[in-house]
Formats: structure tokens, sequence, C-alpha cells
């Protein structure tokens, strides 16, 4: 990199609190307002390093190139079926957003929801869509300039006339329709003057809702008087005689279900409260409660009750249909015919992060058939609720973009393709390779290794990648960002780390509150393997995260720093010790513990990234990505550590923050994508020595 002014150096504040005996300094403090004339002007001389930093990049020209290619790969999402129409999301190459179509019967396709349609600009994103049982109706939900506030529309499927909404507030709201078309069941927040201040994006509450009706007469259902940062599920079945409500506090992984029957009194009624499990409960076509559960079965099982019969809810009364498995971690199931009269349950199961099929008996007497599938990702697997033998299967892995299978009871053995998404441009010859890393205290951590060889011919630029948090598996998915840093001639690596749940809820627990650590030693053994393997070495090694992620390779900034020569950390969360203050924080204590705790505090400080920055530690180039509109995780995490990391620094090596306006956490444009991508990989590349031509 050029030679150029560096940023001016934030100013330092003299604040130090005592946190339940713990000396808490914070010299940034004034950081966390964006209002502030000095965070602005601070944050203007920011942007100015940032521009001349990735300016000067050599590679970003032909990384932005190559993932204009690569990105701009399609996806197709799993069929969603009623009543003979599929409705499934598509997005083909040049396409900024996918779109929402339904397939007639026929076989003739139109489009519903175009985000393009509504905002030419791009900053709109689809949410989330649910249509009706008789396939007539659809709710779908839009966000506008990243602020995932998610506004619910209603409209009708044959003229594609809008029939209600905008309906706003309903930011993670599931919509369960009754039969008819004519309401729904969704999740709302109360209106901000209704609530405490500060606590606005809290406090939800399960309505019944009819169509083109105000708001504002909804018929509350469930919510009252309950902890008010509880996301809510719910689920009708398909003849509407059935509501299921579930609840959580925040991320937290429990749980508390209720069933109600709308025709008799319709009262919810308890099937599983103040427990330490998560369960999914509805009642399917052949009448039964199905139980999709981690109650006495960590890596997850599937059982049945009889939902008019309450004294079979009880636990020990629950009889398997998909037991536990030994090593293999169930994450999803549906109900087919079979053949020959009857049902099947078609089953996935992750080992080592690597997905299979099976087919089980729906009576419970156990495991029919398995189902080739390729090494892979089964991003889920979808069936009509009136009944058939055909199952969807969506699939994906390190060089396939997001498609279709199908899969029939009466071939139980194989799948058949069903719709393939396009790719643009030529996915390098990758090689995947499995191997396992040993964590300090001797757990073996599993990593997928794609390189253009089988095995390592001397120390490469690599980018090892990790998320280790909130029971979020990392399985094999198409990555634009791989696949060219890949063809480039570079190593990228994903380990599965303590935190997701790539072996079940134990593994998930194992990473989280006072456990965290075990995460980022995890991190720090992975990197470590694939410098003792030869893959790579420490001064060719970059490290990326995101979100959870972010707080990852934060801590490897400040614990590892002799680790890795490159960070990129986007849209992070780094001060543990004020995190619940902002954005949803609050949502996510049950994950990391909070600080009004004072045992808690004492883990937050461990190895808040924030708090541990030492002065005149050689640090290696950072990059920070963040989003102004990002409502989940505020920006002021990434400020903060910048503003720290550039004070101690004594490497020399750039710490750059690299802000993005009207974009939020999650969905953005295509075009948007690979913008920051191609800064991401160019900056990683200038670090690490990858010669990109």
């Amino acid at each position: 990199m050029s030679t150029r002014p560096d940023p001016a150096l934030a100013p330092r504040l003299d604040l130090v609190e005592d946190l339940h005996g713990h000396l808490v300094a914070d010299p940034y403090r004034w950081l966390e307002d964006p209002a502030d004339p000095r965070t602005q002007a601070w944050a203007a001389d920011q942007d100015r390093y940032a521009d001349e930093v990735l300016a000067d990049l050599p590679a970003r020209a032909a990384f932005a190139d190559r993932l204009g290619e690569l990105v701009r790969s399609g996806a197709v999402g799993i069929p969603v079926w009623r009543a003979g129409r599929a409705f499934s999301t598509r997005r083909d190459p040049g396409q900024e957003h996918a779109v929402l179509r339904v397939r007639e019967a026929d076989g003739t396709q139109r489009v519903l929801v175009d985000p393009m349609a509504l905002d030419a600009a791009g900053t709109t994103t689809l949410d989330a869509w649910s249509p009706s049982w008789e396939g007539t109706r659809l709710a779908y939900q839009v966000s506008v300039g990243g602020d995932e506030e998610s506004l619910l529309h209603v409209l009708d499927v044959v003229t594609g006339e809008l029939l209600d909404g905008p309906v706003d507030r309903c930011r993670y709201s599931p919509v369960a329709w009754l039969p008819g078309g004519e309401e729904l069941f969704y999740v709302r927040r109360l209106a901000p003057d209704q609530v405490p201040a500060g606590e606005e994006q809290f406090h939800r509450r399960v309505f019944r809702h009819r169509v083109g009706a105000d708001p504002a007469t909804d018929v509350l259902v469930h919510g009252e008087g309950l902890d008010p940062t509880n996301y809510y599920g719910v689920r009708v079945s398909a003849d509407g005689r059935w509501l299921v409500v579930s609840a959580s506090a925040g991320t937290a992984p429990r749980d508390d279900v209720w069933v109600a029957d709308l025709a008799c009194d319709g009262v919810l009624r308890p099937l599983q409260v103040g427990v330490d499990a998560q369960t999914s409960a509805w009642v399917a076509r052949d009448g039964r409660l199905w139980l999709f559960t981690d109650r006495d079965a960590p890596r997850g099982r599937l059982a049945v009750a009889d939902p008019a019969d309450p004294d079979s809810w009880a636990p020990e009364r629950w009889q398997d249909v998909v037991p536990e498995s030994d090593g293999a971690v169930l994450s999803d199931v549906a109900l087919v015919d079979a053949p020959d009269g009857g049902h099947r349950v078609l089953a996935v199961h992750a080992v080592d992060a690597t997905d299979r099929l099976s087919v089980w008996a729906a009576d419970g007497s156990g495991r029919l058939s398995d189902v080739t599938v390729p090494p892979g990702s089964v991003a889920g697997v979808s069936a009509p609720p009136e009944g058939g033998t055909t199952a969807w299967v969506g699939f994906t892995d390190h060089a396939t973009p997001p498609s279709v299978l199908v899969w029939d009871a009466a071939r139980p053995g194989e799948l058949a393709p069903w719709e393939q998404a396009p790719v643009a441009g030529a996915v390098p010859p990758v090689v995947v390779t499995e191997t396992h890393a040993t964590s300090a205290d001797g757990t073996p951590v599993h990593l997928f290794v794609l390189s253009l060889e089988a095995a390592p011919s001397g120390p490469r630029p690599t980018v090892l990648y990790g998320y280790g948090g909130f029971g979020v598996p990392l399985t094999p998915g198409y990555s634009a960002q791989a696949l060219a840093w890949v063809a480039a001639g570079g190593v990228w690596a994903v380990a599965n780390l303590r935190g997701g749940s790539e072996h079940g809820e134990e593994w998930h627990r194992a990473g989280m509150r006072e456990r965290k650590q075990n995460v980022f030693d995890d991190f720090a053994a992975a990197g470590e393997h694939l410098v003792a393997q030869g893959w790579t070495a420490p001064d060719r090694l970059g490290v990326l995260g995101g979100s959870n992620g972010g707080l990852l390779v934060g801590t490897t900034t400040t614990q590892r720093p002799d680790l890795v020569a490159a960070v990129v950390c986007s849209a992070p969360l780094l001060d543990m010790v004020r995190y619940e203050l902002f954005g949803l924080g609050r949502t996510w204590n049950d994950e990391y513990g909070t600080a009004a705790d004072p045992e808690e505090l004492g883990w937050l400080l461990g190895y808040s990234p924030y708090h541990h920055v030492v002065e005149g530690t050689a640090y290696p180039a950072v990059l920070f990505t963040t989003f102004e509109s990002d409502t989940r995780v505020d920006p002021l995490h990434a400020r903060k550590l910048a503003a720290a990391l550039q004070h101690a620094t004594s490497s020399g090596a750039p710490v750059v923050l690299r802000r993005e306006v009207a974009v939020g956490h999650g969905a953005r444009a295509v075009s948007r994508t690979v913008g920051l991508a191609a800064d991401q990989l160019a900056f990683l590349a200038h670090a690490t020595g990858l010669d990109v031509r």
C-alpha cells in the first residue's frame, strides 16, 4: 500500500468505571453517539482513509470482475406447495434480488413480488412470505434501506391486487393462515408509545388479523405479561382446528409451547413451559401432533402425540418416529405418502456438517432406507400439505449454487433434478479436503479446506472463516468469495467451531456463556492446524467473520495477533460490556451473559476485544466493514475498536473502517455484495501476499 496520511487518532477519554468491583476503562465512549459532531468528523476522516487504502489495492479490480460473475450466479428456493400451486424464489444472473414466483398446475409461471419493481434503487428486500392454504392469497414482508422492519402486505395471487398493508412493526413475524384466506395469525410489536423508552424493538404480541381490516382492531391472542424480549412462532393446521404458539426469550436455546383447539374454546394450553429445551410442534394432515425436539435428545428427534389428549403431551408419552441418532444431528423432516398407503418421513441428518437423507416409517417402526445425495448441504425439505409421494429438496455445496432436487417415495433411494440455479461464470475446479484440528482442551474441530490442490504444496495465502455461536452450523454452501479466492490461487478454510450446532445442542452450549472462550480456542487451533499441515504460515493467514463471527475474529485480533497477518471484521460485536444497550443486544444475553451480573461480567471481560487492546502490540492489518442502517449490531462496536487499535498498534499495518449507508445487517443487492466482497478479498490478498492476476 502506498504512503498516505494515516487517519487522525481519536481523542481518548480518561473514563474508568467501577462495575461490580472491576475497573473498566472506556476511552472511546463518545464514539457511541453517531450524532456527536466529534464522531461525525472522526468518521469522515475514516471514510477518507478507507477510500485511499482500498483504492490502492492492486487486486481490487480483478476480484470485482471475478466476483461479478460468481456472485451473479443464480439461486433457486425450495417450492412451497398450496393446492397445486408452487411458490418459490429465483434469482437469475444479472438480477439484483431474487423474485417470488408462482408456478401454476399447467407449468406456467408468474412473478408475484419483485423487489426491484418496488424500488429501482435496490434497497428494498423481500424478508419473508407465506401463501394461504388455498394458494389464492400471499402474505409477504419487505424492508427498506436495510432496516429489517418487515412491512406486511397481502396480495391476491390471481389478480396481483394488493389487498392489505403495509402493516408495520412486523420484524421477525411468522404468518399462519386460517382456511379460506380471510384471516391470519401474525406477530407485531407494540407501538413505541406503549413501551418503555429504549425498548421499542421488543414487546411482541401474537394477533389474529382479518385481511383488509385496520390492524388496530386485531385480536390479541398471546404475549401479554410475558418476557418483553420474546420471539413468537405461530402455526395453524391445514383444517384450521389447531393453533400452536411458541415463545423464546431472545435467542435462548429453549422455548415454551402452547396448543389451542380453535374448534372448541380456543384456549392456549401449555405443552412445554419452563423447560430447558427447544420443541417445534405442529399438527400434520394425519391428525397427529408432531414434535421436533432436542428435549432429552441434544442431537434432535421427531416424536408424535395426540393433540386432542393433553395427557399424551407429557414427554414420557411422546412416541418417537425418528429417534435421536448417535453422531448425527436431525435438522429437517417432511411427511409424504407411501406408494402402497400409509406415510413416510423424509429426514435430514448432518454428520460432521455434511447432510444425509433417509426414509423412516411414520408409525415409528424405524428406518427404511437411505437416499443417495451428493456431499453437501440439504437446505430443507418440502412436501405438499394435501399429500402425495413427492418431496422437494434444497441442495447446495461448495461449487453449486442453491438448487432444488425432487424425491419420490416410489424411488426412495434416489434424487432427481428439479430446478438448477444458473451459473454466470466459470466455477474453479475446487478440491475440498476435510480435516480436524485439536483445540486447547483436546476437542477435535472439523474443517473444510478448499483449494485447487488436494494437498498442500507449500504455505499459501489462506483465509480462515468461522462463526461459532447461536447454534448456527457452517455446512457446505456456494460462496462466491471463497471460489474467487481459490480461483486466484489461495486456500479457503471453514471451521466448525463450538457454539454452532454441527454436533447438536451440546456442541452449541459448549461455546456459549462461561464457555465462550472454547470458541476462540477452537478457531486458534484451526489456524495453527493449517500452519502445521503446511497449507499456510502466520504471515500468509487471514481471518474473516461477520456479526458473531466478527466477535470471533475481533477476539482473535487481540488474543492471537501473532497467528494472523490480516483480519476482516464485519458488522461485529466488540464491546461486550455494553453490547446489551444497543440494537438487539438485549436478546443475546442468554448466549453471552449479561454485564448486570457480577459473575457474568467477568466472563465478558475475559475476552471482550475492546477491553483487551494493549498499547505497543504489533497488530495485524484490520479491515472493519459496517453498515449504517444495521439495526441488529450497532456500528459503534467497530468504531470503538478501530479507534483503539489505531492508537495502540506498533506494526504499521493499516486499521481501516469501511462504512456503508442504506444497507443493514442482512440481505442486500447483488451489486452491493460484489463491491463489499471485492474490498474484503483485496485487503486480505495484499496482507497475505496473494498475487491476483
